[in-house]
């Protein structure tokens, strides 16, 4: 038996709790946050569990062997630090800091303690995204030309990180995960509509080796919600749309061929081929419960996680030169 607590309890914090609440070999014992109308709440919701307006009672606490970060992103290298240094595993939501600096720091600190550090990554624990990395390993694409992420809706408005640390974070981790490599370089141009110094869109470009592109859009100022990504490769097309729940891969038997003709000599021209349309069978289930499993699995075990720090460090590596494009209009800034 594994005992839990959680420190923040806004958007996610509740999900978290529920999540680890119902798995058989964990117990929520604690949570903390500033409100105390969500600590009512979360004491309503989960009779057993002790609420606190101060985060310290939960890492000083002698029986809570791992603790969930869903505070503000500005708070994640403080917080994680503590828990990191009272002996505690640690889930943090994304992203792990806002600093590539504290994030080295905080993966050698629980390296040295020999202490689970994960990051939030939630679409690598999504059906969907496993499934279709699956494909693209199992060479269904062919080879790789681009992918195109769209994640759009009208809210919610974050005042602390702009849309690409809040949006954008998610696909980048797609990104790498499906690739299995880190961007060479990124040009991104944005757009602060809505609050002074905060981009709420932005369109954002990935260079990866073998001249793979990635195109990225993310917005809080759309009218439609949309969770999708399109992979195109030389033998197949695949499409992913987290909000279909009846099909959410859809496999596109299209590409292009050259065909020869010799009128002149090596001339050719290039037809587009129609193909079937295929939706492999998933078996969905909630991302944010596979993750929760995961994690206990990794503090029994002792393993590292799918979503290491590393993991988080590299997409905060990626940002990071994002927000270095978009303060330069665009200019291609190279992944340090």
């Amino acid at each position: 038996m594994i005992n839990l607590g959680v420190i923040g309890c806004g958007q996610w914090g509740p999900n978290h709790i529920r999540n680890f609440t119902n798995l058989a070999n964990c117990r929520v014992l604690a949570c903390a946050d500033l409100n105390d109308k969500r600590l009512k709440s979360m004491k309503v919701l989960f009779r057993t569990i002790h609420p606190t307006k101060d985060y310290l009672e939960i890492i000083r606490h002698p029986k809570i062997d791992a603790v969930v970060v869903a505070t503000p992103s500005s708070t994640h290298y403080r917080i994680v630090k503590e828990c990191l240094t009272a002996g505690k595993d640690v889930l943090c939501e994304k992203p792990l800091c806002l600093k590539k600096s504290e994030a080295k720091e905080l993966i050698d600190l629980a390296g040295s303690l020999k202490k689970i550090l994960m990051v939030g990554h939630v679409f690598l624990f999504n059906a969907g995204i496993r499934k279709l990395n699956e494909l693209i390993r199992s060479g269904e694409c062919g080879r790789i030309y681009y992918l195109h992420a769209k994640r759009t809706n009208l809210g919610p408005f974050r005042t602390d990180v702009n849309a690409v640390w809040d949006l954008a974070s998610h696909d980048i981790s797609i990104c790498n995960y499906l690739l299995n490599a880190m961007p060479v370089d990124v040009s991104a141009r944005g757009g602060k509509y809505l609050q002074a110094g905060i981009e709420d869109v932005a369109f954002v470009c990935l260079k990866y080796p073998m001249g793979i592109l990635a195109n990225i859009h993310v917005s809080w100022l759309d009218p439609k919600k949309v969770r999708q990504l399109t992979v195109v490769g030389d033998k197949q097309m695949i499409h992913w749309d987290d909000l279909d729940n009846v099909g959410p891969i859809k496999c596109y038997d299209r590409k292009v061929e050259p065909h020869y003709y010799y009128e002149t000599f090596g001339e050719f021209y290039l037809l587009a081929k129609e193909g079937n349309i295929t939706i492999p069978k998933l078996n969905l289930h909630e991302p944010l419960k596979a993750q929760a499993v995961h994690f206990l699995e990794c503090v029994q075990s002792r393993k590292e996680p799918t979503s290491d720090g590393k993991t988080g460090l590299d997409v905060i590596r990626v940002i990071d030169a994002i927000q270095k494009s978009l303060a330069h209009e665009g200019t291609p800034v190279p992944i340090k």
